[in-house]
């Protein structure tokens, strides 16, 4: 069976392989060499070097300032979303009445779109706003922030709380009986059996809070725009900006991009190796 397996692997896999190809790698490529032309369309690009990533790195009110906001937002969103929904996989997992109800009520905000949470937390931030200081969300940049960080929380928490139940649930009954008789008490087991064995879904859960942090875009453009100005523009909201709303700025958009990528992957990288080390077997 085996050998049948190995014989047919390749035809298999092949059209997967072009499909990722097609979709992902030549693109890629494509966008790499772009990052170093002038362009306008693909067919008339021309040769800059190293300008479009020299005036990335110059672009203190546009680049620079939506990769500080976006690390601002990161820090306090993974930590936040990571907090929250781990406590709440700790009460759901304790035998509670309705525990399959609040599951399932804690996770539907995930399964709506970015962009209609946006509008949805729009109104709502608004109305509560104008009522209590006569602005909205685009008056300060402070609005727009924790506006953001609002709606994140609210949207990611049921995803990484489902995440942290399994992780919870997969501890062996016998290992925390074994605490109980020795006379751990909660917090003890807490600190010294439960978060320790947790650990592979604190990684997958600090991975996916953290790029989706990094690539925020739908409910950047829905809930602010990035108003007031660029203010609360984020990495992804300024790249299409730049790229599709500046002429002759399509060449400094796509560098951004490659930009981007390299640091949402570096900064992944060294999450997953910081939170791995950490996990035991």
């Amino acid at each position: 069976m085996q050998k049948i397996y190995k014989k047919y692997f390749a035809i298999f896999t092949l059209p997967t392989l072009i499909a990722y190809a097609i979709a992902f790698v030549v693109p890629f490529f494509m966008g790499l060499y772009l990052s170093f032309c002038k362009f306008k369309t693909i067919g008339n690009a021309k040769w800059v070097g190293l300008s479009n990533y020299l005036y990335v790195f110059q672009d203190s009110n546009g680049f620079l300032a939506a990769l500080w906001f976006t690390v601002k937002i990161a820090v306090v969103g993974v930590i936040t979303t990571n907090v929250i929904a781990f406590a709440l996989a700790l009460l759901l997992t304790r035998g509670l009445k309705g525990t399959n109800a609040f599951r399932t009520i804690f996770f539907m905000p995930n399964l709506i779109g970015g962009i209609i949470l946006g509008y949805i937390w729009q109104l709502l931030l608004n109305g509560i706003l104008i009522k209590l200081t006569g602005a909205d969300l685009t008056f300060s940049a402070t609005y727009g922030y924790w506006g953001i960080i609002i709606l994140y929380n609210w949207q990611k928490i049921g995803y990484l709380m489902i995440i942290y139940i399994a992780g919870i649930q997969s501890i062996s009954a016998d290992l925390m009986e074994a605490a109980q008789i020795d006379g751990a008490n909660y917090r003890q087991t807490l600190r010294k059996i439960i978060i320790p064995l947790v650990m592979p879904s604190i990684t997958i859960c600090s991975f996916l809070s953290l790029t989706d942090c990094f690539k925020m875009y739908d409910q950047n453009l829905a809930l602010t725009g990035g108003a007031p100005g660029t203010q609360t523009a984020m990495l992804a909201m300024d790249i299409c900006n730049t790229y599709y709303n500046r002429i002759g700025f399509a060449g400094i958009g796509q560098a951004k991009a490659v930009v981007f990528t390299v640091l949402v992957f570096a900064i992944a990288m060294v999450q997953l190796r910081a939170t791995r080390s950490k996990e035991v077997e």
